[in-house]
C-alpha cells in the first residue's frame, strides 16, 4: 500500500478523515493524495459547470486544513480539487480518481454533514475497483487496523476484500474472522472427504497474519447486526467485507452493503 487517497467535501469530519489518512500513510510509507470534491450549493454555478464563491472559500478552507494537518509528518503530500461541483461530474470524477490508488479513504454520508450525494460511497465501492475504507460520521477515532475482524461468506466480494486488506491485516495486532457461513455448509464439505480442505484463516497465517475464526450464530437477528454487533465486543477498529451491488435477479442483493453503510459503528474497508 503506497498510495492512499482521501476524500474531502468541507464537511465537520475532514479532520478526521485527513488524521486517519496520514496515519496510515505513515504506518505505511505511502504517498497520500486529498481530492475535494462536493457538490455546489450554489445550483446556477452548478449548472453553468463553474465554481461558485462558496465552493471557492470551502476549496481554500480544504486545502489550508490539509495541509496544516500533514506538515511536518514525514508523508510525501498532493493536493487535488475539482474545478466546479456539478453533482453527476463530482460522482463520476471521484469514481475515475478513485481508480489510480490502493485505498481510498472517504467519510459516511450524513444528511446533516455531508456535502455530497448520499450515494457517493456506494459509487466509488461498486465502481471504482478500489478497497474503499468508510469512517464513520460520529465518534471519536483511535485506531484504525490495529483489532480487525473479516465478514466471509467465501464468496467473490469477500474474497476480494480480504486480499485488498492483506498489507492492513498483516500489520494489525488481531484478526478475527467471522464467518456468515451455516455451519452445517461447512460440514456438508467436511463429510466429502475428496474435497479440498479449503480453509480462509489457514490462507491468512500463511500470508503472516495471526488470525482465528469463529462462526456467527444462526439466530432471527439480521447478519448485518450480528457482524457490527460481534465487531463491538471485540473491539474491533476496522470491519473488512465484500460489497454488493443490486444487480442480477434479486432486489436483497447489495442491501446488506446498504445497511452496513448506513449502521456502521466502526470504520469499514469494503472490496467489491
Amino acid at each position: 500500500m503506497k498510495d492512499i487517497l482521501v476524500h474531502l467535501d468541507g464537511g465537520e469530519r475532514d479532520r478526521i478523515l485527513i488524521e486517519v489518512a496520514r496515519g496510515l500513510a505513515k504506518r505505511h510509507g505511502a504517498r497520500l493524495t486529498a481530492l475535494f470534491a462536493r457538490n455546489d450549493p450554489q445550483r446556477t454555478s452548478a449548472m453553468a459547470r463553474q465554481a461558485s464563491d462558496h465552493l471557492r472559500l470551502a476549496q481554500e478552507t480544504g486545502a489550508k486544513l490539509f495541509a496544516q494537518l500533514t506538515e511536518g509528518a514525514g508523508v510525501e503530500t498532493r493536493w487535488w480539487q475539482l474545478p466546479h461541483g456539478e453533482a453527476g461530474m463530482v460522482e463520476g470524477e471521484t469514481v475515475f480518481c478513485a481508480r489510480y490508488f490502493d485505498l481510498v479513504v472517504m467519510g459516511q454520508y450524513h444528511s446533516q454533514s455531508s456535502n455530497v450525494g448520499d450515494d457517493l460511497v456506494e459509487q466509488v465501492i461498486l465502481n471504482g475497483g478500489r478497497p474503499v475504507l468508510v469512517i464513520p460520521y460520529a465518534g471519536a477515532i483511535a485506531s484504525v487496523a490495529e483489532r480487525c475482524v473479516v465478514a466471509w461468506n467465501a464468496g467473490r466480494e469477500a474474497t476480494r476484500a480480504i486480499h485488498d486488506s492483506l498489507t492492513l491485516l498483516q500489520a494489525a495486532k488481531s484478526v478475527t474472522v467471522l464467518s456468515m457461513r451455516p455451519k452445517s455448509a461447512d460440514a456438508a464439505i467436511d463429510a466429502l472427504s475428496a474435497m479440498p480442505a479449503t480453509d480462509i484463516v489457514d490462507h491468512l497465517k500463511a500470508n503472516g497474519i495471526n488470525a482465528d475464526g469463529e462462526h456467527l450464530p444462526d439466530e432471527n437477528i439480521g447478519k448485518m447486526d450480528m457482524l457490527l454487533s460481534r465487531a463491538c465486543d471485540l473491539g474491533a477498529d476496522l470491519m473488512v467485507m465484500g460489497a454488493h451491488g443490486q444487480y442480477g435477479l434479486s432486489r436483497l442483493r447489495g442491501s446488506g452493503t446498504r445497511y452496513v453503510l448506513k449502521h456502521m459503528t466502526l470504520p469499514v474497508l469494503m472490496g467489491n
